[in-house]
């Protein structure tokens, strides 16, 4: 992306003074106290002086009147254990020589400024070097997150649009490096080569780190980080570390430290809320924080008083500035291979602390924040909302249900439809169809059997039938989740002997979860889950007839509602990219697919699918599978999840070209 395409993006600083020498950010090593500490608090500083004359872009900025700066915190040695972990890991999988970064903050080239503002542009920064194309595991110091603090203001759509996309594109790169770090463990554990499983999220990170693609380094984001919106979804802690979200990865508060602020006093940027400390009390839009200290780390109970001091004196500190702060919640779920599933809940204000006696006796910090208003939904909320509506659909909403499955049982879930907008009721008008019907000639003779299938009598294993025909290794972890998109996946199938349980059956069973048909004022019918929908995980498959292309032809000219599989982009090859990390990467080109002319008419019968909105940055995406047959000229349009998408988002696909029938797929259909 060029810089003169984004010549402001409103990153607006905060007020600058003469900085103090830095030490180490806090948060590498995340830094805090450990017990046994000194028993009694000392007493909180005198508020500091507000600006006077605030500037309306800044809101309340840091005052000029500077303090000494706290003395840094003992290391806590569980997180220093954890950080060394993190960087031992880095060296496990691959040696190489230097390389380049990419993603940082750099200013925008012929961007006008004015009024204090600091002109800013994202753009990806050129590798230099000899060995700017390799990998880096080398052991090397990573340099401390900056303390120069900014706001995002407002941002157009297109640069909406660009910001989610670059966070997609790291949180692809994550889970993808994490998911090929647990096969290549799998591999070699069978093979007797492995002593000991490594952290794989870590390591992930380690590797990210070691190219420079943690995000939002290079600027200290108050509020709001760009491309990241509220309701997001996340599996493992280390990803909001990658993404600058949180950069602690223990610690429940995230700050800018005293000695390295420009004003000389800590700031806090974000919390985690996951039921760490027992004198936590969230009802949601009022939250009571407990400070950070004082818990034995075994007994998950205070052991000493805490002190107003490091991120605790930081939160103090962003009341008196009037300082938003980001809010994740950790969420217990048994669906989630952590147990926890991280969501970012939006911004708060601390509108009040005091120092109380705690549940077991000694005295913790405790403060009140306020969720400020006008925010999208929080995804903690809709989680809870989306499991009762599991439950007691009419009970959560007595209106609006007009049908409690429009399936009809033929789904292995059922796929609710609701409208409290206006009378439409068109989805009824057509027959569900849960599979496609392929037409004779795509079923017949060498198609279909296409040598037979594997002849596997347990689950399939690497070397057997089907593991060649998908170039040597299978598409799916042994939960399911697609490790890398290809132009065509051949799953086991009814020629198979391998029983049901076998991981190369995953999009053939149907949906997995709970989808919700809905009537939207600004895209007519669309597509939600009521379930967390995980990053590369099955979500459904376009139904409705099949047709040849000289059907197709036909049927065009009369303006029939067709779905063209060869205008899909072949958004698949980024599921699964490490090329930022891996620059030999080279996309899966095996199997190959023959040119699709082909097509599915939905005017007659259609499913769920067939309502999926249209979006040029989309979280779904289709990847062609083949299963019950082998004629590669009609896969199954399979559809699988770009990234976490959490309960009441909408689902949406790039379908490429798009006319009038094909906007929402069915545009004619929304008015």
């Amino acid at each position: 992306m060029e810089s003169s395409s984004f010549p402001d993006l409103n990153l607006i600083p905060f007020l600058k003074l003469e900085p103090k020498t830095e030490p180490d950010d806090p948060a590498e090593p995340a830094l805090g106290p450990a017990c046994p500490l000194e028993p009694a608090p000392p007493p909180p500083p005198p508020p500091l002086t507000q600006n006077p004359n605030p500037s309306p872009d800044h809101g309340s900025l840091l005052s000029p009147e500077l303090h000494t700066p706290l003395q840094a915190l003992s290391p806590n040695p569980d997180e220093e254990a954890l950080f060394a972990e993190y960087y031992r890991l880095a060296h496990l999988f691959l040696s190489a020589a230097a390389a380049g970064g990419r993603g940082v903050i750099v200013p925008a080239s012929g961007a006008g400024g004015g009024g204090g503002r600091d002109p800013l542009s994202i753009v990806p920064a050129p590798a230099s070097g000899p060995g700017a194309g390799a990998i880096v595991v080398q052991q090397k110091k990573r340099k401390a997150r900056s303390s120069e603090m900014v706001r995002v203001s407002s941002l157009g759509v297109r640069d909406q649009i660009y910001f989610r996309d670059l966070v997609r594109r790291a949180r692809i790169t994550y889970e993808s490096l994490r998911s090929l770090l647990i096969r290549e463990e799998e591999k070699a554990e069978a093979l007797g080569l492995l002593g000991r499983r490594t952290r794989a999220d870590l390591r992930a990170a380690a590797l990210m780190a070691n190219r420079e693609l943690w995000l939002n380094r290079d600027k200290r984001i108050i509020g709001t980080i760009p491309g990241i919106g509220v309701g997001d979804a996340f599996f493992f802690r280390m990803e909001l570390c990658v993404l600058g979200l949180h950069g602690q990865v223990q610690a429940g508060i995230d700050y800018v430290s005293a000695s390295r602020s420009a004003s000389g006093e800590p700031v806090a940027t974000s919390i985690i809320v996951s039921g760490g400390y027992e004198d936590d009390d969230d009802k949601g839009d009022v939250l009571i924080y407990t400070g950070h200290g004082g818990r034995d780390q075994k007994l998950n109970k205070h052991c000493v008083d805490q002190r107003l001091e490091g991120g605790n004196l930081a939160l103090e500190r962003s009341m008196a500035y009037g300082i938003e702060i980001r809010v994740i919640r950790g969420v217990k779920s048994d669906k989630s291979p952590t147990g926890k599933i991280y969501f970012y809940d939006g911004l708060y204000k601390v509108v009040e602390y005091w120092f109380d006696s705690g549940k077991s006796g000694f005295g913790v910090y405790k403060y009140k924040m306020l969720r400020i208003e006008g925010q999208e939904e929080m995804g903690s909320v809709n989680l809870r909302i989306a499991e009762n509506l599991k439950v007691n659909p009419l009970g959560v909403k007595p209106t609006g249900y007009l049908s409690l499955d429009m399936s009809l049982g033929k789904e292995t879930f059922p796929v609710m439809l609701f409208n409290d907008i206006d009378n439409d009721q068109e989805p009824l008008l057509f027959e569900y169809l849960p599979r496609p019907i392929f037409p004779a000639s795509a079923l017949q003779g060498k198609f279909a059997y296409g040598g037979g299938g594997c002849e596997c009598s347990t689950n399939c294993s690497i070397g057997c039938f089907c593991a060649e025909r998908n170039g040597g290794e299978f598409p799916y972890d042994n939960n399911g989740i697609l490790l890398r998109g290809k132009p065509l996946i051949f799953e086991c199938g009814p020629f198979c002997r391998c029983p049901p349980s076998c991981p190369n059956r995953v999009s053939q069973k149907g949906v997995r979860n709970r989808f919700e048909v809905f009537r939207s004022k600004e895209t007519g019918w669309g597509v939600r889950s009521l379930d967390v929908i995980r990053a590369g995980t099955f979500v459904c498959e376009f139904s409705g007839f099949v047709l040849t292309k000289q059907q197709s032809d036909v049927l065009a000219m009369n303006g029939e509602s067709l779905v063209y599989p060869n205008r899909f982009p072949s958004r698949w090859q980024e599921w699964g990219d490490i090329s930022d990390v891996i620059p030999d990467y080279v996309p899966p080109n095996f199997p190959l697919l023959p040119d699709l002319g082909f097509s599915i008419d939905v005017s007659r019968a259609r499913n769920v699918a067939c309502y999926l909105s249209h979006s040029c940055s989309p979280n779904v995406f289709v990847q062609f599978v083949l299963f019950d047959h082998y004629n590669a000229s009609y896969p199954h349009l399979m559809i699988f999840a770009t990234e976490n998408i959490p309960p009441f988002r909408e689902l949406s696909i790039d379908y490429g070209v798009v006319d009038e029938c094909v906007g929402k797929l069915m545009l004619e259909s929304s008015h």
